[in-house]
């Protein structure tokens, strides 16, 4: 009898305990989210290494590649420490009291000290602290375009990383961690308290946060030597356009990524972004060959980019014709500012980066709020209706990340100037940076 009695009592053991193995099975990371957002985490870094590297490097003359590169992959590394020592508790961390705490959060997770291997949550906390980093590593690595062939190799890093705790940890806190953007914070005269402003993926936060700062880099540092009265063309278009195309394939992780699940929202994120794109590249191809008279693939690789940008804030709330028509505004409205503009006001921007980061941003987040798909909610102001009253919001957002960008830049300028100086010798210039900053060439 004991016999036939042992079996069955295990049997009921087993049936009795199994909600708990459920419940703690439940309780832990979901294995589809943590292994979609793994695999966006590598595709944002795709970007930068190799992607964004070979899209500058085929823009800038042979001579000055190597300096290019180098920046993109040690800003990489540079960032990755300064992010986990202090970066990602500035951004994400709790609201500090009173007023600052719109801008900033606290200090309490220097180093990751807070970090634990079971957070809970439906993905590790480690997972979601490397995804934010890749973002926070592409950034300043975005503004190196601006002022390409010029500045000193120890200037781009001071500079690089006072701007990124002055300027891009505020403005990700304002967007995502509580602050003044996404309705959280007090507000002032230019956001009014309670309302939340749309940034799905980064477009205030990462490409108007760095045009910006291209910008008044590209202004304080003065123009190449020889521009714009000799040509100064790219030396590899092919570099350029592969660049291009890692980055398309990289931005689905920027995008899709942001939803942080693996859900209906990514799928849609994915969708609009291919849309937008594809858009950009046919309408900056279009508009150049009407006014120059041929199509070039310099053209299609940074329409690609163009288009990029202007749907990162709008990717998880547009829909289809929303996607449409932010890719067809932001290809045509940046082939003219890379352009014409420049060439009007007379700066040199040396890779566009404000043309197409700056400009499409601002494109792009302002057509975030008139076109919205219907049924989308705001993650904490539930539904949310485009249109005019969206889009003023949007703007305000734009306007204030534009005037807090230029004023951290001009800071971390100065600062560099006053302590390495900004910008490489004349001798150093027509030589090239590769010789001068780093004693090496890429071509024999």
């Amino acid at each position: 009898m004991n016999k036939l009695l042992a079996p069955l009592g295990v049997f009921l053991l087993l049936v009795l305990s199994a909600p708990d193995l459920f419940a703690q099975e439940a309780a832990g990371p979901n294995p589809g989210n943590t292994a979609w957002m793994l695999t966006a985490t590598l595709l944002v870094l795709l970007m930068t290494i190799p992607g964004l590297s070979l899209f500058y490097g085929g823009l800038v003359r042979s001579k000055n590649i190597l300096s290019v590169l180098m920046q993109c992959f040690f800003i990489t590394a540079v960032m990755s420490i300064l992010w986990v020592v202090c970066g990602y508790s500035l951004a994400a961390g709790t609201s500090t009291e009173g007023f600052l705490g719109n801008f900033f959060g606290d200090f309490e997770n220097l180093f990751l000290g807070e970090l634990k291997l079971d957070s809970g949550d439906d993905i590790p906390d480690s997972v979601f602290i490397t995804f934010q980093m890749t973002f926070f590593i592409i950034t300043p690595a975005l503004i190196v375009g601006a002022f390409a062939e010029r500045m000193k190799f120890s200037a781009v890093l001071i500079f690089t990383i006072l701007w990124a705790l002055i300027s891009y940890c505020p403005v990700w806190h304002m967007a995502w961690g509580g602050g003044l953007f996404d309705g959280a914070g007090d507000g002032n005269f230019l956001m009014a308290a309670k309302t939340a402003a749309i940034d799905f993926a980064g477009g205030t936060v990462v490409h108007i946060n760095a045009g910006i700062a291209g910008l008044v880099a590209c202004i304080m540092l003065g123009k190449r030597k020889g521009y714009p009265e000799s040509l100064i063309a790219p030396h590899n278009v092919p570099y350029t356009v592969i660049g291009a195309a890692l980055l398309w394939v990289g931005w689905f992780g920027f995008n899709a990524g942001s939803e942080l699940a693996a859900d209906d929202v990514a799928g849609y994120a994915m969708l609009t972004t291919q849309i937008a794109t594809a858009a950009a590249v046919i309408a900056w191809v279009i508009v150049e060959w009407l006014i120059n008279g041929k199509p070039t693939a310099v053209g299609a690789a940074t329409g690609a980019v163009a288009g990029l940008v202007a749907i990162t804030p709008a990717s998880g709330s547009t829909d289809v014709m929303g996607a449409l028509i932010i890719g067809l505004a932001s290809g045509a409205i940046c082939y003219v500012c890379a352009t014409s503009l420049k060439r009007k006001f007379g700066y040199d921007d040396s890779l566009d980066v404000f043309g197409v980061h700056g400009i499409g941003g601002i494109v792009g987040a302002i057509l975030t709020g008139v076109f919205i798909r219907e049924g989308w909610e705001h993650p904490t102001h539930g539904p949310i209706e485009g249109g005019m009253g969206q889009a003023w919001i949007q703007a305000k957002a734009v306007l204030f990340t534009i005037v807090w960008s230029a004023i951290a830049a001009v800071i971390a300028l100065f600062v560099a100037k006053l302590t390495v100086g900004l910008r490489v010798s004349d001798n150093e210039e027509d030589n090239g940076l590769d010789q001068g900053s780093h004693g090496e060439s890429a071509y024999s």
